[in-house]
């Protein structure tokens, strides 16, 4: 991702633009999910989000310890974004766009590092953040690739609970 042309600034401040919704949006589905084990992966992420977003603050406060943190309501830097307006979108459909956001996340902190070669501190947090976001894919590509093996087997075979 080539993010030579975006400010520092704008840069973190998409970061925590994107972090905050993404803590929304894990949130939102931790509580309206049925399945306990994921609602705690929901949770999870949801943490993960918010630890982001409290080391970009601390981040964009050092950059810059004169302007307030003002986050925007559409980020300058395009990312993808998670729908989830309509109650009735499958689930399955909600986590293939958190995989996308979180590849795209990955991308964005592996790039974001390299602003940060003179601070090697930050460049490995940073780079710890892009490996952390590509977790967080796997995590989602493995509850849908469940989600999808169990809607398959009730499209295949209808009955299969069904008794004697």
């Amino acid at each position: 991702m080539d993010l030579s042309h975006y400010t520092l600034e704008d840069l973190l401040l998409t970061a925590l633009k994107s972090e905050i919704d993404s803590n929304t949006i894990y949130n939102k589905l931790a509580n309206t999910v049925k399945n306990g084990l994921l609602k705690d992966k929901f949770l999870f992420l949801a943490k993960e989000e918010e630890k982001h977003k409290t080391f970009v603050e601390s981040l964009y406060k050092k950059q810059f310890p004169k302007k307030p943190i003002r986050i925007p309501k559409k980020t300058p830097v395009p990312l993808p974004k998670i729908s989830y307006k309509d109650e009735n979108i499958p689930l399955c459909n909600i986590l293939q766009q958190a995989m996308t956001a979180e590849q795209a996340a990955h991308e964005f902190y592996k790039s974001l590092a390299q602003r940060y070669t003179d601070d090697q501190q930050i460049n490995r947090m940073l780079s710890y953040f892009s490996d952390m976001e590509l977790g967080h894919y796997k995590i989602l590509e493995i509850e849908k690739g469940s989600m999808e093996r169990f809607e398959d087997a009730d499209i295949y075979w209808p009955m299969i609970h069904a008794g004697p």
